[in-house]
């Protein structure tokens, strides 16, 4: 009988290591692995991501994150590419439908300029993306750099927050040599 109340007394739960516990394992509702997804407006295909990992979280302010990258497409109304971006990660909030990439994001757009940072937003109710961080942008014919940048999400239009550098300006009132 003492053993058998020895062995009943160590099989006691504690219910704050219970939450302790169960809190610190944040598991993700769905994984998916190698996956496509389509945004469309009006039957037209408007943007196009893969990513080789998704995790959707289902909690107050339900999310997907993309821990091993991601790569996007926007596409113009004849479904040509007009932009692309890439990044190591990516997590979007269902909610806000806002994405934020991170690390090495990379967006060219269809005139081949090139943008490099470590942050960017996407803000999907807008359609256009912005960044804090630091940004150098690769034209034909020069390198930008600056802190911050605003754009709409295709990159055609765009303006640098805090600008750094020389840049070239054409003075459209003499001809060009």
């Amino acid at each position: 009988m003492l053993l058998s109340a020895t062995l009943l007394s160590a099989c006691e739960n504690d219910i704050t290591t219970v939450n302790i516990i169960g809190s610190v394992q944040k598991l993700p509702r769905e994984s998916a692995l190698n996956i496509e997804t389509i945004y469309s407006d009006s039957a037209k295909v408007k943007v196009k991501l893969t990513s080789p990992e998704m995790n959707r979280y289902v909690t107050k302010s339900p999310y997907m994150e993309m821990p091993k990258g991601v790569k996007i497409l926007f596409y113009d109304d004849k479904m040509n590419v007009k932009t692309e971006l890439t990044a190591n990660y990516a997590i979007r909030y269902e909610n806000e439908r806002r994405m934020e990439a991170r690390n090495n994001v990379i967006v060219i757009n269809e005139r081949g300029e090139k943008l490099n940072t470590e942050r960017l937003i996407w803000d999907e109710a807008t359609a256009t993306i912005r960044t804090e961080a630091y940004v150098k942008i690769t034209t034909e014919d020069e390198v930008i750099f600056g802190d911050g940048l605003e754009s709409n999400q295709d990159f055609s239009k765009y303006r640098i927050l805090k600008p750094q550098g020389t840049i070239n300006i054409k003075d459209e009132a003499q001809p060009e040599k």
